[in-house]
């Protein structure tokens, strides 16, 4: 590893970031080559926390873009503030009929007020979104364009004129360049592909779940408070449920969250009681919880109208399943 890499994994360690060699490589890259980075992956894999590290590494202002279907222009990039263009034009209405005042026909009048139109249509009106507010920056920022995948192709269009020039065009006003190049993050979560157009902009990057030694490294970062031993058994216990066929798995973030749930339990060890009691922290839909108190050994039991439903763990099958799953 170089020591500019380096200094970037130091710097992420610094803002509480735990990165690999390929993340800082990558980062180092589109530092270096002034290109969007795009990051793909599962949800909750710390996309978005990238961003947001980096951005606080550096000292840079993080603006975000969250993405949606639906999602255009006027809200990406730039609006104009009608309400406040028309409470101008009600204050200015004396200016308005003195200037029109000695004129003779009506389109004279029309042409005098189109001479003056620049004031209503001015930056003082102009309110910027994400977008805009990034191209004109006095400082260069972290531009987090979130789930892209979740806006639609016509708007994925336009950003790749966006960010093929970092320049827009305001009709009004002209080109507005960007005063700073900012460093640019695409996350995806993989609900639809992306166009070859966008990846061929990007430089790529593919976060996937970590390893047990790495997302042990991230709790013990994140949640100083619970015992590393703790710590340990509770991804190990998670990294399991992963491995289970699940509607959604636990992501890094709510690994964190039962993390600090065991710290404000006062945990000592992953008890029966514990993990059956907080096991919805983990997975928030009742066919996970069932299919994983069944692998793990529940107890099934029958509650109203005759329904099965998952009942307590039972922590010797517990016990015994994490030892297999770790041998295996």
């Amino acid at each position: 590893m170089s020591q500019a890499t380096e200094r970037i994994k130091t710097k992420l360690s610094e803002a509480q970031y735990i990165a690999s060699d390929e993340i800082t490589t990558v980062i180092y890259l589109a530092e270096e080559l002034q290109k969007p980075v795009l990051v793909e992956g599962p949800a909750g894999v710390g996309k978005t926390e990238l961003a947001k590290a980096w951005a606080t590494a550096t000292g840079r202002r993080l603006i975000r873009l969250q993405c949606y279907e639906g999602l255009d222009e006027t809200k990406a990039l730039y609006e104009w503030e009608y309400a406040k263009q028309m409470l101008y034009t009600q204050l200015l209405r004396d200016k308005l009929r003195d200037l029109t005042g000695s004129v003779a026909t009506l389109s004279e009048a029309a042409d005098r007020i189109a001479a003056e139109e620049s004031v209503f249509f001015s930056e003082r009106f102009l309110l910027p979104r994400p977008l805009l507010q990034a191209l004109t920056s006095p400082e260069p920022a972290v531009l987090l364009i979130d789930e892209i995948d979740r806006a639609d192709a016509e708007f994925e269009a336009f950003l790749l004129e966006v960010l093929s020039d970092f320049q827009i065009s305001v009709p009004e006003l002209g080109t507005i360049r960007a005063q700073h190049h900012p460093m640019v993050l695409l996350t995806s979560n993989n609900t639809r592909e992306l166009s070859e157009a966008l990846k061929r902009r990007c430089l790529y990057l593919f976060l996937d779940y970590p390893t047990i030694e790495q997302e042990t490294d991230i709790v013990c970062l994140k949640v100083p408070d619970l015992a590393p031993q703790l710590a340990r058994e509770a991804v190990e216990l998670v990294q399991e449920l992963r491995d289970m066929d699940l509607k959604k798995s636990p992501s890094i973030s709510e690994t964190l969250d039962w993390a600090r749930a065991l710290v404000k339990l006062n945990a000592q060890q992953l008890d029966q009681e514990t993990v059956d009691n907080t096991l919805t922290v983990l997975l928030k839909h009742e066919a996970d919880l069932f299919r994983a108190r069944r692998a793990m050994g529940a107890q099934d039991g029958l509650e109203g109208q005759g329904r099965s439903r998952p009942g307590n763990l039972d922590w010797d099958d517990l016990t015994s399943f994490r030892r297999s799953r770790r041998n295996y």
